[in-house]
């Protein structure tokens, strides 16, 4: 059992949303630190001004995980991998698996040329990448299972993650150019939703998941002094069932996350109604005058996108207290640690329309 934690969600304040965590921890006497995503470049200052003011300024992590490549959860890790010692780099490098991906590439007859396409596409996590091995960081794949630290990877498995990578719309070879466009004017085209008044318990979910990319999310559990911690990432509706199906080979029993991180910002692509009764519970009939549990939406005051009111209701549907970094740093801790001194962070009003 651990004797504290501290997990604390900093706030990437920009036009667009991004995920930037830092996590410390005591297991027998021993003090461990985890930066999990980076936000954008401009969040490095975040996060270590956070590491000296309220870690103690180390100059060792002992993990750094980048959950995928979007630039607003990579960014910032590439001064961290620069500028402190780090234990282990946890990457998926789609390049890395050119040679068992070879036979899904039509147009690709050498692993060599397809390792050379997916750096180039994937180009975040290939820097980060490069700066690891140039500074002999241990690099290790976070494919289910894989222990990090105190956290078990529950997401995604190797099979599903070549999956996403083949299907990917980075890869217009696979996909085709017109189609990848096609599919980006969807997904503008579902932002522009309309709001509507919608009772207690009430829910819609579009049936179109997220990116393959988003897909990707490496995604965490632990067991810290009693609290039950799952961080997500992107990840959608396939990671969120991988998640659901591994459960009980670690011992979690769902039901029964304490602090949930919402996937990608609060977007209502990422979860449906089912998979939430499964992982959460299944609705109330009223609201709890406490939370039950606290859901943490990683979301700028400036993201008209994020986070969606559907998916707000929903967490609170399920007895959630959901907090956002909207302006703020939101911490969670436990055992003999006191939360840095700051103050409670004041939940999100239950919104009375969601999306259609």
């Amino acid at each position: 059992m651990a004797d504290f934690f501290e997990l604390d969600f900093l706030d990437v304040e920009t036009k667009s949303s991004g995920d930037a965590i830092c996590i410390r921890y005591e297991l027998n006497g021993e003090t461990y630190i985890h930066v999990v995503d980076g936000g954008y470049q401009s969040t490095y200052d975040k996060i270590a001004g956070h590491l000296k003011n309220h870690y103690g300024a180390p100059s060792f992590i002992n993990h750094v995980v980048a959950t995928h490549n979007d630039g607003d959860h990579t960014g910032g890790l590439q001064e961290v991998l620069e500028n402190y010692d780090v234990g282990c780099f946890w990457m998926l490098g789609p390049w890395n698996y050119a040679d068992e991906l070879l036979p899904r590439f039509k147009n690709y007859t050498s692993a060599d040329n397809l390792r050379k396409k997916l750096r180039s596409v994937y180009s975040n996590l290939a820097m980060l990448e490069d700066i690891a091995k140039k500074r002999g960081i241990t690099i290790c794949e976070p494919f289910q299972s894989a222990q990090i630290g105190a956290f078990r990877v529950m997401a995604p498995t190797k099979q599903r993650f070549l999956d996403l990578v083949a299907s990917s719309e980075k890869t217009p070879e696979e996909t085709g150019l017109s189609e990848v466009l096609t599919a980006a004017a969807k997904r503008t085209f579902v932002k522009v939703a309309n709001l509507v008044k919608a009772v207690w318990g009430a829910e819609y979910f579009p049936p179109e998941d997220t990116s393959s990319e988003n897909e990707m999310s490496v995604a965490q559990y632990a067991y810290l002094c009693g609290r039950k911690i799952l961080l997500t990432g992107d990840t959608g509706r396939g990671g969120l069932n991988e998640i659901i199906f591994y459960a009980p080979a670690v011992g979690l029993t769902l039901p029964g996350i304490d602090r949930f991180q919402v996937p990608h910002h609060g977007g209502r692509h990422n979860v449906n109604t089912e998979l939430l009764d499964k992982l959460l519970g299944p609705r109330l009939d009223q609201q709890p005058s406490s939370g039950i549990f606290t859901a943490v939406i990683s979301s700028a005051k400036e993201d008209e996108d994020h986070p969606r009111k559907s998916v707000v209701r929903a967490m609170i549907h399920r007895g959630a207290k959901v907090v956002t970094t909207e302006g703020r740093s939101i911490v969670s801790y436990g055992g003999e640690s006191n939360g840095h001194g700051w103050g409670k962070a004041t939940p999100v009003d239950y919104p009375d329309e969601q999306e259609d």
